[in-house]
């Protein structure tokens, strides 16, 4: 799994994974702190449930180290306060939650208190989680107790003062954190709802396409209208604007081919969103799927894009990149994205008319230039094609030169960009 970064008091997590709800209710019966379904073949079905929905949560992304146990944590947490570390999760006694009971469990879910009542750092996205049902918190907790236990010990954060007190977790909870599970709403159809229970609850989808203030809370006037990861250096675009984003004039199958499959006819996943749908959303059933994009394509739209950093140039150095950038993109772009940008869907996306190309933002296309990438290897596209880096054949005013040109032509209307911020992300961590 490849490392993610978080902000630590906000919770930025490279996944955009979602979560289905429980067709049996385990309801509130318990046996020696395990949710009990009423007979072998039931809590068969609810183990099963569960690790659906641990998949589609993608948990073992982050309690998980490449290499290591699966949900053993350790997965350290880079964040401007410090680092964090994943916990164990396993059924281990000692070191895991063993001795946790399905209703410390769902605490933890609703509240972000730990078993002992102790405040949880909201890198674990409690202020997402608190929308799930208590039925689906059971079937996660009964999965994750038939995993193998792993005695292995949760790793103490490394934050720096005064963020290594807990306290301080008091003004951040009364500022940003409303305590409630998700209420359908009765004007929206059964499909609508459990697409806004998915996006909104375990998968958590606002976490990275909400622009985070100085606290370390998400901005609630701007949900879902995107802002750079924090640490991460990959721009999580507006859903709420149709020139980033914005899905209200995509179809409901382009959607949904893009959440599952990584490609669609209107573009490809990379980066932290191929990461999502590679271990989370491909395994999702088709129903539920569906369901994320009916909700997704009804997320209200504005004509305006959100304001970003970007590095200016004159309108006469522009010009002179635009030129350059003409040439690179002939002799390195156009055999797979064509001479008119249009390229080849869905193996090769468009250019022409793209708007994650024309975001205020930069920073995805020009990591992609310089690192290239994959879309995400899906059971429905086993074998995606990718772009290769140039990085190392390409200068900073190359790259800066070729990403002017895919901005401003084919009538696109992005604006030129600065060989300083190529330079910027050239010498950046990955991840």
């Amino acid at each position: 799994m490849k490392r993610k970064t978080l902000f630590a008091l906000s919770a930025v997590i490279v996944v955009v994974a979602a979560l289905g709800t429980v067709l049996w209710s385990a309801g509130d019966d318990l046996l020696n702190g395990t949710a009990m379904a009423a007979t072998p073949a039931d809590q068969a079905a609810l183990v099963k449930r569960g690790e659906y929905l641990a998949r589609a949560g993608d948990c073992v992304a982050c309690h998980s180290v490449r290499g290591g146990k699966e949900f053993a944590g350790g997965l350290p947490m880079v964040t401007p306060f410090g680092t964090l570390y994943t916990p164990n999760i396993t059924p281990d006694d000692r070191y895991g939650i063993g001795k946790w009971s399905a209703d410390d469990f769902y605490r933890a879910l609703h509240t972000g208190r730990s078993k002992d009542g102790s405040l949880l750092y909201p890198a674990f996205p409690f202020a997402s989680y608190t929308n799930v049902k208590r039925a689906d918190s059971d079937a996660i907790y009964a999965y994750l107790r038939t995993v193998a236990p792993v005695a292995v010990p949760s790793r103490a954060h490394e934050l720096r003062f005064p963020f290594n007190n807990r306290n301080l977790l008091i003004g951040w909870r009364t500022l940003f954190f409303t305590e409630g599970e998700y209420k359908d709403d009765p004007t929206k159809s059964v499909e609508w709802n459990r697409g806004a229970y998915l996006v909104q609850g375990l998968g958590h989808c606002s976490m990275c396409h909400t622009s985070i203030n100085l606290m370390g809370g998400p901005v609630s006037s701007a949900e879902f209208a995107g802002g750079l990861i924090p640490l991460q250096n990959w721009y999580a675009p507006s859903l709420t604007s149709n020139k980033e984003a914005g899905l209200g004039d995509w179809e409901i199958n382009d959607i949904a081919d893009l959440l599952k499959k990584g490609v669609s006819q209107r573009g490809a996943v990379f980066g932290p969103m191929a990461e999502v749908v590679h271990d989370s959303m491909q395994y999702m059933s088709d129903e539920d799927i569906r369901a994320m994009a009916t909700y997704l394509k009804t997320i209200p739209q504005k004509s305006e894009a959100p304001e970003t950093l970007q590095y200016q140039t004159s309108e006469k150095f522009g010009g002179e990149l635009l030129q350059l950038g003409k040439q690179v993109y002939t002799d390195h772009c156009a055999t797979c994205h064509a001479d008119n940008g249009l390229g080849m869907p869905p193996n090769f996306p468009p250019l022409a008319n793209n708007p994650s190309i024309q975001m205020q933002s930069a920073v995805n296309p020009i990591r992609m230039v310089l690192n290239g990438g994959y879309p995400p290897s899906t059971s429905n596209n086993p074998k995606p094609y990718g772009m290769p880096p140039f990085a190392q054949s390409l200068s900073n005013q190359e790259v800066a030169a070729v990403v002017t040109y895919i901005r401003m032509s084919w009538g696109n209307h992005g604006s030129p960009i600065s060989p300083q911020q190529v330079s910027d992300l050239r010498s950046a961590p990955l991840d």
